[in-house]
């Protein structure tokens, strides 16, 4: 508690010194140097993928200046609501750099710093772009997490500052990753936050993901920099890192995996299931919690599908097993539509049965919950259970 509060407070007065460090008019020396920063993770949800920031030095003017992209203000009115509709607009904001260390360091994050290959124009040019984003009517724009953020704005950042901006990476993308697939190294000990995320990501982020896009997390951006070279010149575009901070924070314990728990959940209702149609049980106090859940998240899906601005949401074929047919089938469990019954099923089974060639990789924890409910469904599909 006391670390995310002190936390905010640093975030919060990099929000108002940001401000005032683009009031001030400066031209840096020809000694000044740029570098892109790469920030460890967090033991919090939405600090597994680190964070990228970009530093500013110039010994000569005095100026050491951290800008961050990804930022926000904790009190913006309907910060949840906005953030869950797409419409929260972050910010860029600036800091000295003996402040953001520290707050790095309280949180025992590692920093690794790579030196960029700037001339002394190309460094000013840089510089004075993160000042003109910094000012009170630039430094707002709405996130995107795989397109537009903090790894994003600062490699766009940093291209736009070249005198020629062709680069040559070395290090190809592996055309067989997707988005989706390049997110979970880094959610692999959060298996119900992973569990989560692939509810609401759609198709979209099972595509292949290009050497250009591989850039959107910012271990990747690092090791990309590492191997990218300016064509013009031949010469490699960042200096080799030089570790500023090194992990001092406990791990995050290891979770329960969600396999394991909707196995044993399937398990479960299959037994009951059979010794229900056996012995005559209606197990309504089964069902209507199973498909309240399974109704009230296809509503859910299909929100962020239809009514937010989230690009990675769209077009989720998660509606296949989280369907609104539940709700349907809810209301009508004392007389259910047997043509309602076989269709929902067929949904399910599309899941079961397509889930190799479906354009959209599931986690592997919806199998065991989409076999329990076509076990839950068929048993309403047997003229003796519907006529105890």
């Amino acid at each position: 508690m006391i670390k995310k509060l002190f936390t905010k407070v640093v975030l919060f007065a990099a929000f108002l010194t940001a401000g005032g460090f683009a009031n001030a008019q400066t031209t840096l020396s020809d000694n000044a140097f740029a570098s892109l920063i790469t920030c460890g993770p967090g033991n919090d949800y939405y600090l597994a993928f680190g964070h990228t920031s970009i530093r500013v030095c110039d010994p000569a003017s005095g100026i050491d200046r951290v800008y961050n992209y990804g930022t926000f203000d904790f009190d913006t009115p309907n910060l949840y609501w906005n953030f869950v509709r797409g419409y929260l607009n972050y910010c860029v904001s600036a800091c000295s750099y003996r402040n953001f260390v520290l707050s790095y360091q309280y949180e025992g994050r590692s920093l690794v710093e790579q030196r960029l290959r700037l001339t002394p124009d190309e460094c000013r040019r840089l510089f004075d772009a993160l000042e003109d984003n910094c000012l009170p009517d630039k430094r707002f724009y709405l996130y995107d997490f795989f397109r537009d953020n903090c790894a994003t704005r600062a490699r766009d950042m940093i291209v736009n500052a070249l005198d020629n901006p062709s680069l040559f990476v070395n290090r190809t993308a592996d055309s067989n990753r997707t988005y989706r697939q390049m997110i979970y190294p880094y959610t692999g000990r959060l298996k119900w936050w992973q569990f989560g995320v692939d509810l609401l990501l759609g198709m979209r982020c099972d595509r292949p993901v290009s050497t250009n896009d591989y850039m959107f997390i910012p271990f990747d951006l690092h090791d990309q920099l590492d191997t990218t070279v300016v064509s013009a010149t031949g010469k490699p575009l960042a200096e080799p890192s030089v570790q500023i901070l090194t992990e001092t924070k406990q791990p995050n314990p290891e979770s329960l995996s969600p396999d394991l728990v909707f196995w044993l959940f399937f398990l479960v209702v299959a037994v009951l299931t059979v010794a229900g149609v056996v012995r005559g049980w209606r197990l309504r106090w089964l069902d209507i919690p199973l498909f309240s859940v399974v109704g009230l998240l296809s509503i859910v899906i299909l929100v962020m599908w239809f009514f937010t601005i989230h690009w990675c949401t769209k077009w989720n074929l998660n509606v296949l097993w989280l369907n609104p047919l539940f709700l349907y089938i809810l209301f009508r469990l004392r007389k259910s539509n047997r043509i309602v019954l076989y269709v929902t099923m067929g949904f399910l089974a599309v899941v079961l049965i397509g889930f190799a060639w479906l354009p959209q990789q599931f986690n592997t924890a919806v199998f065991p919950i989409v076999l329990a409910l076509m076990a839950r469904l068929a048993s309403y599909l047997i003229p003796q259970h519907n006529n105890k």
